[in-house]
Protein backbone atom coordinates (compact mmCIF):
# COMPACT_ATOMS: atom_id res chain seq x y z
CA UNK A 1 0.00 0.00 0.00
CA UNK A 2 1.84 3.34 -0.81
CA UNK A 3 0.26 6.82 0.22
CA UNK A 4 -1.64 10.07 -0.62
CA UNK A 5 -0.06 13.24 0.52
CA UNK A 6 -2.00 15.83 2.77
CA UNK A 7 -1.18 18.53 5.17
CA UNK A 8 2.25 18.86 7.67
CA UNK A 9 1.17 17.94 11.49
CA UNK A 10 3.65 19.18 14.05
CA UNK A 11 3.99 15.85 16.30
CA UNK A 12 5.85 15.11 19.43
CA UNK A 13 7.74 18.23 21.49
CA UNK A 14 10.99 15.87 23.19
CA UNK A 15 12.71 18.78 22.75
CA UNK A 16 10.67 21.80 22.83
CA UNK A 17 10.30 22.18 19.53
CA UNK A 18 11.09 18.51 18.05
CA UNK A 19 9.01 17.63 15.10
CA UNK A 20 8.63 13.93 14.10
CA UNK A 21 8.19 13.92 10.36
CA UNK A 22 7.34 10.12 9.96
CA UNK A 23 4.30 9.13 11.60
CA UNK A 24 3.98 5.41 10.81
CA UNK A 25 0.47 5.97 8.78
CA UNK A 26 1.22 7.67 5.67
CA UNK A 27 2.73 10.52 4.44
CA UNK A 28 1.15 13.58 5.61
CA UNK A 29 3.66 16.40 5.86
CA UNK A 30 5.70 14.91 2.67
CA UNK A 31 5.94 15.86 -1.16
CA UNK A 32 7.27 13.62 -3.59
CA UNK A 33 10.12 14.35 -6.11
CA UNK A 34 11.31 12.86 -9.01
CA UNK A 35 8.91 10.56 -11.83
CA UNK A 36 8.10 7.14 -11.15
CA UNK A 37 5.38 4.81 -9.17
CA UNK A 38 6.00 6.32 -5.57
CA UNK A 39 6.54 2.70 -3.86
CA UNK A 40 6.98 4.14 -0.15
CA UNK A 41 4.59 2.07 2.09
CA UNK A 42 4.88 0.95 6.43
CA UNK A 43 5.73 -1.48 7.77
CA UNK A 44 8.38 -3.96 9.55
CA UNK A 45 11.25 -3.96 7.40
CA UNK A 46 13.61 -6.95 6.80
CA UNK A 47 16.40 -8.00 3.96
CA UNK A 48 14.82 -9.55 1.41
CA UNK A 49 15.94 -13.34 1.47
CA UNK A 50 15.68 -13.52 -2.83
CA UNK A 51 17.53 -10.25 -3.32
CA UNK A 52 19.30 -8.88 -0.32
CA UNK A 53 19.83 -5.87 -2.13
CA UNK A 54 16.78 -5.20 -1.61
CA UNK A 55 14.57 -4.53 1.07
CA UNK A 56 10.73 -6.06 2.02
CA UNK A 57 7.81 -5.57 4.37
CA UNK A 58 7.73 -8.54 6.71
CA UNK A 59 4.68 -7.91 8.24
CA UNK A 60 2.82 -4.12 9.80
CA UNK A 61 4.63 -1.96 11.83
CA UNK A 62 5.50 1.95 11.43
CA UNK A 63 8.43 1.78 9.50
CA UNK A 64 9.00 3.89 6.17
CA UNK A 65 9.68 1.49 3.70
CA UNK A 66 10.84 1.55 -0.30
CA UNK A 67 11.05 -1.69 -1.40
CA UNK A 68 12.87 -0.78 -4.73
CA UNK A 69 14.06 2.73 -6.38
CA UNK A 70 11.08 5.24 -6.22
CA UNK A 71 10.51 8.60 -5.90
CA UNK A 72 12.14 10.73 -3.28
CA UNK A 73 10.78 12.68 -0.74
CA UNK A 74 11.06 16.36 0.90
CA UNK A 75 9.56 17.93 3.91
CA UNK A 76 6.34 20.44 3.49
CA UNK A 77 8.09 21.63 6.66
CA UNK A 78 11.61 24.12 6.58
CA UNK A 79 14.16 24.34 8.54
CA UNK A 80 17.81 26.40 9.69
CA UNK A 81 19.87 25.28 11.88
CA UNK A 82 18.62 22.17 13.46
CA UNK A 83 19.62 18.46 14.41
CA UNK A 84 17.97 15.98 12.66
CA UNK A 85 18.15 12.21 14.41
CA UNK A 86 16.99 9.50 12.38
CA UNK A 87 17.26 5.38 12.12
CA UNK A 88 18.01 3.68 8.48
CA UNK A 89 17.82 0.62 7.02
CA UNK A 90 19.89 -0.54 3.67
CA UNK A 91 20.66 -3.84 2.07
CA UNK A 92 23.23 -5.40 0.54
CA UNK A 93 25.43 -3.40 -1.99
CA UNK A 94 26.15 -5.07 -5.45
CA UNK A 95 30.11 -5.07 -6.49
CA UNK A 96 29.57 -2.05 -9.91
CA UNK A 97 26.24 -1.26 -8.76
CA UNK A 98 26.36 2.23 -7.66
CA UNK A 99 22.56 2.34 -7.06
CA UNK A 100 22.19 -0.61 -4.56
CA UNK A 101 21.47 0.11 -1.10
CA UNK A 102 22.42 4.19 -1.74
CA UNK A 103 20.22 6.82 -0.39
CA UNK A 104 21.17 9.82 1.68
CA UNK A 105 19.66 12.28 3.86
CA UNK A 106 19.96 15.99 2.57
CA UNK A 107 19.89 19.62 4.33
CA UNK A 108 17.94 22.14 2.77
CA UNK A 109 17.41 19.60 -0.96
CA UNK A 110 21.00 20.02 -1.02
CA UNK A 111 23.59 19.56 1.20
CA UNK A 112 23.57 15.34 1.58
CA UNK A 113 24.81 12.95 4.26
CA UNK A 114 25.41 9.71 1.63
CA UNK A 115 23.95 6.62 2.85
CA UNK A 116 25.32 3.29 1.85
CA UNK A 117 26.23 -0.37 2.41
CA UNK A 118 29.98 0.41 3.37
CA UNK A 119 29.92 -2.67 5.54
CA UNK A 120 33.69 -3.57 5.67
CA UNK A 121 35.11 -1.05 3.77
CA UNK A 122 38.66 -0.42 5.13
CA UNK A 123 38.90 3.17 3.45
CA UNK A 124 36.00 5.00 3.14
CA UNK A 125 35.70 7.78 0.23
CA UNK A 126 33.48 10.57 -0.38
CA UNK A 127 30.43 7.97 -1.72
CA UNK A 128 30.20 6.08 1.28
CA UNK A 129 28.05 6.25 4.23
CA UNK A 130 28.48 8.84 6.14
CA UNK A 131 30.36 10.88 3.99
CA UNK A 132 29.24 14.67 2.39
CA UNK A 133 28.36 13.36 -0.48
CA UNK A 134 31.02 13.52 -2.96
CA UNK A 135 32.51 16.25 -0.99
CA UNK A 136 34.30 14.93 2.30
CA UNK A 137 34.75 11.29 3.02
CA UNK A 138 33.71 9.97 6.70
CA UNK A 139 35.90 10.26 9.41
CA UNK A 140 36.10 6.56 9.91
CA UNK A 141 34.08 3.64 8.84
CA UNK A 142 31.21 2.95 11.78
CA UNK A 143 28.68 1.20 8.88
CA UNK A 144 27.07 -1.84 10.60
CA UNK A 145 26.22 -4.83 8.42
CA UNK A 146 23.02 -4.68 5.71
CA UNK A 147 19.70 -5.61 7.04
CA UNK A 148 20.71 -3.71 10.87
CA UNK A 149 19.21 -0.38 11.90
CA UNK A 150 21.31 2.63 11.89
CA UNK A 151 21.42 5.88 13.95
CA UNK A 152 22.48 9.17 12.11
CA UNK A 153 22.88 12.46 13.97
CA UNK A 154 23.18 15.63 11.53
CA UNK A 155 23.88 18.95 13.85
CA UNK A 156 23.55 21.27 11.08
CA UNK A 157 24.18 24.59 10.81
CA UNK A 158 22.79 26.88 7.76
CA UNK A 159 24.53 29.69 5.61
CA UNK A 160 23.95 32.94 6.77
CA UNK A 161 23.21 35.95 4.49
CA UNK A 162 23.19 39.73 5.20
CA UNK A 163 20.21 42.08 4.61
CA UNK A 164 21.03 42.15 0.87
CA UNK A 165 20.57 38.71 0.62
CA UNK A 166 24.73 38.11 -0.57
CA UNK A 167 25.75 34.38 1.09
CA UNK A 168 28.20 36.00 3.74
CA UNK A 169 28.75 32.41 6.02
CA UNK A 170 29.11 28.87 4.47
CA UNK A 171 26.47 26.24 5.84
CA UNK A 172 28.15 24.07 7.81
CA UNK A 173 27.81 20.24 9.10
CA UNK A 174 29.07 21.08 12.62
CA UNK A 175 28.85 17.51 13.44
CA UNK A 176 27.67 14.34 12.05
CA UNK A 177 27.67 10.94 13.92
CA UNK A 178 26.67 7.36 12.44
CA UNK A 179 26.12 4.64 15.32
CA UNK A 180 27.98 6.74 18.12
CA UNK A 181 30.80 7.61 15.87
CA UNK A 182 31.99 10.87 14.65
CA UNK A 183 32.09 10.47 10.57
CA UNK A 184 32.14 14.57 10.35
CA UNK A 185 33.09 17.60 12.42
CA UNK A 186 33.09 20.99 11.34
CA UNK A 187 32.83 20.79 7.59
CA UNK A 188 32.16 23.98 6.12
CA UNK A 189 29.78 23.38 2.54
CA UNK A 190 30.35 26.27 -0.03
CA UNK A 191 27.43 25.05 -2.45
CA UNK A 192 25.09 22.21 -2.49
CA UNK A 193 26.22 18.52 -3.26
CA UNK A 194 26.78 16.66 -6.33
CA UNK A 195 23.39 17.41 -8.53
CA UNK A 196 22.74 20.75 -6.22
CA UNK A 197 26.56 21.98 -6.98
CA UNK A 198 24.69 25.05 -8.56
CA UNK A 199 21.10 25.14 -6.38
CA UNK A 200 20.15 28.48 -5.04
CA UNK A 201 21.34 28.59 -1.30
CA UNK A 202 18.81 29.78 1.30
CA UNK A 203 18.45 30.24 5.09
CA UNK A 204 15.71 27.48 5.59
CA UNK A 205 14.97 25.02 3.78
CA UNK A 206 12.90 21.19 3.85
CA UNK A 207 14.67 18.09 4.66
CA UNK A 208 15.06 15.61 1.91
CA UNK A 209 14.90 12.03 1.78
CA UNK A 210 16.53 9.93 -1.48
CA UNK A 211 14.35 7.02 -2.41
CA UNK A 212 15.50 7.43 -6.50
CA UNK A 213 18.36 5.09 -6.22
CA UNK A 214 17.99 1.96 -4.45
CA UNK A 215 16.11 0.16 -1.24
CA UNK A 216 15.83 1.79 2.14
CA UNK A 217 13.98 2.25 5.15
CA UNK A 218 13.50 4.56 7.94
CA UNK A 219 12.08 5.06 11.24
CA UNK A 220 12.44 7.91 14.41
CA UNK A 221 13.02 10.68 11.97
CA UNK A 222 13.09 13.64 14.33
CA UNK A 223 14.63 17.19 13.71
CA UNK A 224 15.01 19.96 16.21
CA UNK A 225 15.26 23.37 15.52
CA UNK A 226 18.41 25.29 17.04
CA UNK A 227 18.55 29.12 17.75
CA UNK A 228 21.56 30.95 16.17
CA UNK A 229 23.50 29.87 19.89
CA UNK A 230 23.17 26.23 18.69
CA UNK A 231 20.07 25.64 21.49
CA UNK A 232 17.20 24.12 21.08
CA UNK A 233 14.29 26.28 20.25
CA UNK A 234 11.20 26.36 22.30
CA UNK A 235 7.37 26.15 21.42
CA UNK A 236 5.86 29.29 22.15
CA UNK A 237 2.84 28.08 24.46
CA UNK A 238 -0.80 28.71 22.97
CA UNK A 239 -2.97 30.77 24.79
CA UNK A 240 -6.30 29.66 24.47
CA UNK A 241 -8.19 32.63 25.73
CA UNK A 242 -6.97 34.55 22.55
Amino acid sequence: MCFALAGMAVLGAENGATVSLINGKDLTGWKTVGAGPNLWTYGKAALNPDNPALLKVDGPGEELISTNRTVNLSSEQSFGDCVVEVEFMVGKSTPGNSRDSNSGVKLMNIYEIQIFDSYGVAKPGKLDCGAVYSETPPLVNACRKPGEWQTLVIDFRAPRFDAAGRKIENAKFVKVTLNGETVQENVEIAHGTNVSRNAPEHATGPIYLQGDHGSVAFRHLKVTPLDKSGNAQQRVPTNNNQ
